[in-house]
Formats: C-alpha cells, sequence, structure tokens
C-alpha cells in the first residue's frame, strides 16, 4: 500500500503580490513541498474571496448540520484535506487583516470547526506566521504579542479542537522599498526558522 501525501494548505493574506508577506509565502510553499507535502495554495485576494458574512454563511446554532453557501463549503473541504495549515499573514492594528478574520469567521463555521462537541479541524497541525511592523522590543512592551499569541491559540485553534499550533511572528517587516536587501533576507531566514 502507497503511502497518503501529506497536504498542507497554505493561507495567504495580504493585497499584493509582491509584498514581503508573499514572497514569506512563497517561501514557505518551498519548504513545505521540500518536506514532501502537497500544497493547496488559498490566496485570499486573487481568489477574491469576500469576508463579509452572509446570511447564507450565519451560524445557525440550532443546526450543527446547516449546509453553507457553496464558495464557503468549498473552503470547508480544502481545510478538511489538509493535514496542515499554515497561515502567512502581515499584522495590521495588533490583529487579523479583515479579509483573514472573514475567512474565519465564514468558513470555520458552525457544526464544521465547532459545535456540537465535533471539529473537522481536530487533530491538524497549524502555524500562523505573522508579519509585524514593529521590532520585537516594541511589540513585546505592548503586551500585543501575547494578546496575539491568545487570541490565535485558544481564541481560535484551541476553540476548533486544534492542539498542535504554533505562533510565529517576524519582527520589524517594515513596508517594502523601506528596507535594504539585508533586512529582507533577515526576515526571510527568520521565516525559515519558523517553518516546518
Amino acid at each position: 500500500m502507497t503511502p497518503r501525501t501529506r497536504t498542507a494548505l497554505l493561507v495567504v493574506a495580504h493585497p499584493r503580490s509582491r509584498s514581503l508577506t508573499a514572497r514569506v509565502a512563497a517561501r514557505a510553499r518551498e519548504r513545505l513541498e521540500g518536506a514532501g507535502f502537497a500544497v493547496d495554495l488559498l490566496d485570499l485576494h486573487a481568489e477574491g474571496f469576500d469576508p463579509r458574512m452572509t446570511v447564507a454563511d450565519e451560524p445557525d446554532w440550532g443546526d450543527r448540520d446547516k449546509t453553507y453557501s457553496a464558495g464557503t463549503e468549498t473552503h470547508m473541504r480544502r481545510l478538511a484535506a489538509a493535514d496542515t495549515i499554515v497561515v502567512v499573514f502581515p499584522v495590521w492594528w495588533f490583529g487579523l487583516p479583515a479579509i483573514l478574520k472573514g475567512w474565519i469567521d465564514r468558513v470555520w463555521n458552525h457544526g464544521f470547526a465547532y459545535g456540537g462537541g465535533r471539529s473537522r479541524l481536530r487533530g491538524k497541525r497549524l502555524l500562523w506566521l505573522g508579519l509585524a511592523g514593529y521590532s520585537e522590543e516594541r511589540f513585546t512592551a505592548g503586551g500585543w504579542d501575547t494578546l496575539l499569541t491568545r487570541q490565535l491559540t485558544q481564541g481560535i485553534a484551541g476553540f476548533c479542537g486544534i492542539e498542535d499550533v504554533t505562533v510565529r511572528l517576524l519582527y520589524g517587516t517594515v513596508p517594502e522599498g523601506t528596507a535594504g536587501d539585508d533586512h529582507v533576507k533577515a526576515v526571510l531566514t527568520a521565516a525559515d526558522a519558523a517553518l516546518p
């Protein structure tokens, strides 16, 4: 019997395809493929994902078997098929970009990711890889690392039954064009250290 290929869902949440976030995501894809994963790239902006909640995707607390919109159901299948989920995102206003938060709101939904004692995400491995503009010293002095890590590990992953969860924040990721090549290389090297 041939062993099943492991699948990674690589989620990217940045509008510019040449951003540092996109470059970190490309590095993540290389690393995952090098480790033997089949990578399903989910670029939320490139795919035109609409983060706004709709009536069709609003949780129905009385019906854990609710069928959601076709687009959301497709995203649920992609999530369910993944052994590992890697989410690469810029840290904006000390949290997730709206498109990523909306994806979680609409896709990590009742009856799929939580509710009724079941989760299709239980047993998966999850890596949150956030790019923060502030230096580590400034970010941690404000306690933003603790708040963001708690939200991602407990408020989202833990609530959905994911126990193997890691948060890695890459600091000092100033806007591209204002940093030299050495700085960009340093951020990519830090990303390498965080990746599987």
